[in-house]
């Protein structure tokens, strides 16, 4: 499960095989966590509880109604859009007596790849809804594995590509179309983490 990468043990997490196309495949192989906030906890979960990584990097795709399509970014900072406790005073997005704040920053930043605010929850953001998203882009798992990650005391650097989002989704297609993009650009961008590792400018 572990990668050598870069000078440093790393675990990869991926939701899905589709998004896994033939530049990753050269770099790395993933756990595959399933699709959603719950599957992605339950496997980063079960699998720190096995391994204790120097870092965890989840990537694969995201959708952004703002961000340049099949553009690659890191998450500077997730939240999870799914938590709604404010009727009980708490404010959207904070989860109640958990002393956490609505986004959670992601410190371990590479150099040199743009950036953007990530919304984790369980439903597929298209058209209109992106108006109810305070965050640039959207995915399924990455909240979820920060969690893991912050239970085990793992540092989580976070890579999305942007498949969708411009128009509103038509079926799987609209997902599907410009993976292969990503997949390359995705490539491109562990490569820049690789190097930032090996220079030590991520202080893990």
């Amino acid at each position: 499960m572990l990668q050598a990468f870069g000078g440093k043990r790393v675990l990869f997490l991926m939701a899905a095989e589709a998004e896994y196309g033939p530049h990753l495949r050269a770099l790395f192989a993933p756990v595959i966590t399933g699709v959603g906030p719950v599957e992605a906890a339950v496997v980063a979960t079960a699998t720190l509880a096995q391994v204790r990584p120097d870092l965890v990097v989840s990537l694969g795709s995201a959708g952004s109604a703002s961000l340049e399509q099949c553009g690659v970014y890191q998450a500077l900072s997730v939240s999870y859009r799914d938590m709604d406790a404010s009727p009980l005073g708490f404010a959207r997005g904070v989860t109640p007596f958990l002393d956490l704040p609505a986004r959670l920053p992601l410190p371990h930043q590479i150099a040199g790849l743009a950036g953007a605010h990530l919304s984790t929850g369980g439903n597929i953001v298209s058209g209109a809804a992106y108006a109810g998203i305070d965050a640039d882009m959207v995915d399924m798992e990455s909240y979820a594995v920060l969690r893991a990650c912050q239970r085990f005391d793992v540092p989580l650097v976070a890579l999305r590509g942007i498949s969708d989002g411009a128009a509103p989704l038509e079926g799987m297609h609209s997902w599907t179309e410009y993976l292969d993009i990503i997949d390359a650009k995705l490539a491109e961008a562990v490569g820049m983490l690789g190097t930032a590792l090996e220079r030590g400018e991520l202080a893990l």
